[in-house]
């Protein structure tokens, strides 16, 4: 069976800088994985390489069979692979809620024409725009929050609007880069069974990137390792903790890396 995601041998290099080196992924509709590796190692070139926003200099990246490779970030965004930032880029001067229904229009039908005449097709999918988006901050604790400016929200409610306004663009892929970052022990138990619940709920693939391993080791069922571009390892989570090579790349000496420690 071909992969939702298929990526196949993607390189890039800033000058003589080898920022990800035949990096290869395959991905299943309903898989939830992740991407570890020390700082540096080129997990977010791998995200920007899959969303548009750098094109790779060989290989090839293709969901459901459709070759990705020179489509811009929107075009992307619309085949159906969408992200979260590891620094949270919310347009922090609007609502919550237009936050939302901002991606939500990628999906919009009509046109500039309806939306200048306020045709009724356009108000009929404002509605139902403003719907969808009530529905998703339900789903993250945030409806009560709807009117309020993003900037205002606590940090660990913008990173759950930002998840939200991903889900708004209805994917089929979900990258999300450093979901726990800045979140209490509390906030991070919560995540876990936020994102176990949304693959459910939406039959997402999701991929995140991650550097608290008691997250990662809990919620990924397959792990890829990167150390300076380079894969060292795939594997399941008990398989990848007590890989040699992870533990090296990360402590930089013998050893196992515990369960649950955070690097």
């Amino acid at each position: 069976m071909s992969a939702l995601l298929d990526v196949d041998n993607i390189s890039l290099a800033f000058g003589g800088l080898k920022a990800v080196a035949d990096f290869r992924l395959a991905l299943q509709t309903g898989d939830l994985a992740g991407l570890i590796g020390p700082n540096g190692a080129g997990k977010t070139t791998v995200f920007n390489l899959l969303t548009g926003v750098y094109q790779p200099q060989a290989g090839q990246i293709r969901l459901e069979n459709r070759v990705l490779n020179r489509l811009r970030p929107c075009q992307i965004a619309a085949a159906g692979v969408a992200r979260t930032f590891q620094n949270i880029r919310l347009f922090g001067d609007l609502s919550v809620l237009d936050n939302v229904r901002i991606a939500c229009h990628l999906r919009c039908r009509h046109g500039l024409t309806s939306a200048v005449l306020r045709t009724c097709r356009h108000h009929g999918e404002e509605r139902a725009i403003t719907e969808r988006a009530f529905e998703l901050l339900t789903i993250f604790n945030l409806a009560n929050r709807a009117f309020e400016t993003a900037r205002n929200l606590p940090y660990g409610d913008q990173r759950r609007l930002e998840i939200a306004r991903a889900l708004a663009t209805s994917p089929k892929v979900l990258l999300l880069d450093e979901p726990a970052a800045g979140m209490n022990p509390q906030e991070k138990r919560e995540l876990r069974e936020l994102i176990r619940s949304l693959r459910d709920r939406f039959g997402l693939t999701l991929l995140l990137i991650e550097h608290d391993m008691g997250v990662v080791m809990d919620i990924c069922e397959r792990i890829t390792v990167l150390d300076h571009g380079l894969t060292i390892a795939i594997g399941t989570p008990g398989e990848i903790q007590k890989n040699p090579k992870v533990i090296e790349a990360y402590l930089g000496t013998p050893g196992e890396l515990a369960p649950g420690e955070v690097v």
